[in-house]
């Protein structure tokens, strides 16, 4: 070997090795607001701490589409709910065990798919079927047990998984006996509330975890049959990225369990309810709750 091919490869060994070193790391989300929230979470917190460049590519649409994307390698990782992963992507019946779910969801997506599920973030979004707060209360309605008598004279709007989804409305209708007015009228998950609010619909299938319920007079029925499983918002990750830059475990280390239903509940509103900017409203939590370093 000349010396002008030693030090080309070396240079090109060197080059990779900065590569590997400043990787940038590609994040992914669905297309709803906290999803949003929670993919800036993981950019800022990665920025800061572990001091990587960050491609965000929010707005993947549905679970599927953010499952394929981290599959084929176009995203580094994303949050996902346990309950979707368990039912949507592992095909598997509901179950409302807690930690039997979790345990599931990570052995599976390791084995099956050679992801790494990270624990949760500290909070549960499951889906919430809400309704306008004088209408619930009108016709004293509390759980979805209740809804069975007066569903026949009522509308639904949902999101477009939640139609087909082993977890969704199929399995609800059959849990409670619940026949609507219509077949149910499916939107972006954005529209849910102006429709129930401009009374284009009566109820929808809306997440605990939403800003507006509150802000906007809504009531919540309590899914008085356990018909969802719990819906943990967990980081999946790709294992091989995670080897190539080992800062990026330490920094989405400090969110794991810190982040609250009601924490999630004012950063929804803040974006959803105030018009904030998404990245603005994450910047000020993260520093509020000392989950950066600058």
């Amino acid at each position: 070997m000349d010396r002008r091919t030693f030090i080309s490869g070396a240079m090109a060994l060197l080059l990779v090795g900065c590569g590997r070193r400043r990787r940038t790391i590609a994040i992914g989300t669905k297309n709803f607001t906290e999803q949003l929230i929670l993919g800036e979470m993981l950019a800022q917190v990665i920025e800061r701490t572990a001091r990587l460049p960050i491609e965000r590519r929010f707005y993947l649409a549905g679970s599927y589409i953010c499952h394929q994307a981290i599959l084929a390698g176009r995203i580094d990782m994303y949050v996902e709910y346990t309950g979707t992963a368990l039912t949507a992507i592992l095909k598997q019946p509901p179950q409302s065990d807690r930690a039997k779910v979790f345990e599931i969801v990570r052995n599976q997506y390791r084995q099956r798919f050679g992801l790494e599920v990270l624990p949760s973030l500290g909070f549960d979004n499951s889906f919430a079927m809400v309704m306008r707060g004088d209408e619930a209360k009108q016709y004293n309605l509390r759980t979805l047990s209740d809804l069975a008598a007066v569903a026949p004279h009522m509308r639904m709007g949902v999101g477009y998984e939640f139609l087909e989804r082993p977890d969704g409305y199929p399995g609800l209708i059959k849990t409670y006996g619940l026949k609507f007015a219509e077949s149910p009228r499916v939107m972006d998950l954005g529209l849910l509330y102006r429709a129930l609010q401009s009374k284009q619909v009566d109820i929808v299938a809306g997440s605990n975890t939403d800003g507006l319920i509150a802000a906007l007079g809504l009531v919540v029925l309590e899914d008085d049959r356990h018909y969802f499983p719990p819906y943990e918002a967990v980081p999946i990750v790709r294992p091989q990225m995670l080897q190539e830059q080992p800062p990026v475990q330490a920094a989405i280390q400090d969110l794991l369990g810190r982040i609250s239903a009601d924490d999630m509940r004012h950063l929804n509103y803040a974006v959803d309810g105030e018009k904030k900017d998404a990245s603005q409203v994450v910047e000020q939590y993260l520093r509020e709750h000392r989950l950066v370093t600058t």
